[in-house]
């Protein structure tokens, strides 16, 4: 018995050995590498490269090296109380050729009494990595009647729509959901409690007018009569920043026109705010005629001529992007449009003729 008492201790002290080297090589591990021992503990990260929590979004790092060099995240969408840089300043001047002698810090400061000054550039919250926003850049091309896009479109977190889009009587088509309306003071109407006000400033007396028709009503007439006053919530209204006129016009439609197009501006500021976007109602209907889908009008294409936006060339942009898998444009005819990102479209992207 003896011989097995002996054994038994010899066990018992082999085993506190063990376990003591073992219990100091962990506190040793967790001293060197503690995100290692602790990484089993903490609440699981985003997916390996992923910006949001779409199954793809905008910002992903990888898929399109075109898009990328274009892409500026840091990019402030919103003019926000205070000075314009005075290079910026200068271009956006001579957009309609406005004179240099016009006073900006007076505009912007009265402006801002009538107005808020933005919380962030974009007017929204920091996104969290866990969220998914789509949003639908709505445009007004006759190409979208009879499409049967508006429930698709209304599915979307937020709806962008432009100038004097109607969608009364037209939401089986176009929807009637608007999270933001772009316009400028020829191109006003009045908007619903909720909606968003993006003001597109092609001179100064835009800023003037907006600060007028959302309290004395006072200017009347910019080139042309505009409405003295507008409907609309004075927390919920923004001015696109000039700064971000003249990115666009320099990472995207690279000099071709004056300036962009209220609809370019509209899909490249969809692409600084949401994770995914789909973009309806732009270009020709399957005739070629451009006319808005609720009227028909004859000088409609008549833009194509002014040399003020280039349209095949930002036609062209347009396509690109679906084709790179940044958007998804969505054709006049169901089952043409584009899925986004798919691995043929990463692996060989279809190109057209923009570099």
């Amino acid at each position: 018995m003896q011989w097995k008492n002996k054994i038994f201790l010899f066990v018992v002290l082999c085993g506190g050995l063990i376990f003591t080297l073992v219990a100091h090589s962990m506190q040793k591990d967790r001293a060197v590498f503690p995100r290692l021992v602790e990484a089993d503990t903490q609440a699981p990260t985003s997916k390996t490269g992923a910006t949001c929590g779409c199954a793809t979004c905008v910002t992903d790092p990888g898929w399109s090296g075109w898009f990328n060099q274009r892409f500026d995240s840091q990019q402030q969408l919103y003019l926000r109380d205070g000075r314009i840089p005075p290079d910026i300043l200068q271009w956006w001047l001579a957009l309609q050729f406005t004179k240099d002698e016009v006073d900006m810090d007076d505009i912007i400061r009265k402006l801002f009494k009538v107005i808020s000054t933005p919380l962030s550039s974009n007017g929204l919250q920091p996104p969290h990595w866990t969220q998914c926003r789509r949003c639908a850049v709505v445009g007004n091309s006759a190409n979208l009647q009879a499409s049967q896009y508006g429930q698709l479109i209304d599915s979307h977190d937020f709806v962008i729509r432009m100038n004097t889009a109607e969608t009364r009587g037209y939401e089986r088509d176009v929807g009637g959901k608007t999270t933001h309306h772009f316009m400028y003071p020829e191109s006003a109407v009045d908007l619903k409690a909720g909606v968003h006000l993006v003001l597109l400033p092609f001179k100064p007396l835009d800023l003037q007018w907006l600060a007028s028709a959302l309290s004395t009503g006072n200017i009347k007439r910019t080139y042309m009569r505009v409405k003295d006053r507008i409907w609309a919530d004075k927390d919920k209204v923004f001015v696109l920043n000039p700064a971000f006129f003249k990115y666009v016009h320099i990472n995207w439609t690279q000099y071709h026109g004056r300036y962009p197009s209220t609809g370019m501006l509209a899909i490249i500021f969809a692409l600084h705010t949401c994770d995914q976007v789909s973009v309806f109602g732009y270009g020709a209907d399957p005739n070629g005629n451009w006319n808005h889908y609720w009227e028909y009008n004859r000088f409609a294409g008549a833009f194509r001529k002014t040399g003020v936006h280039n349209a095949d060339f930002e036609t062209a942009l347009i396509k690109r992007l679906d084709e790179e898998g940044i958007i998804k444009l969505h054709s006049s005819r169901a089952g043409m449009q584009h899925t986004n990102r798919t691995t043929s479209e990463k692996a060989n992207p279809a190109k057209v003729f923009l570099g």
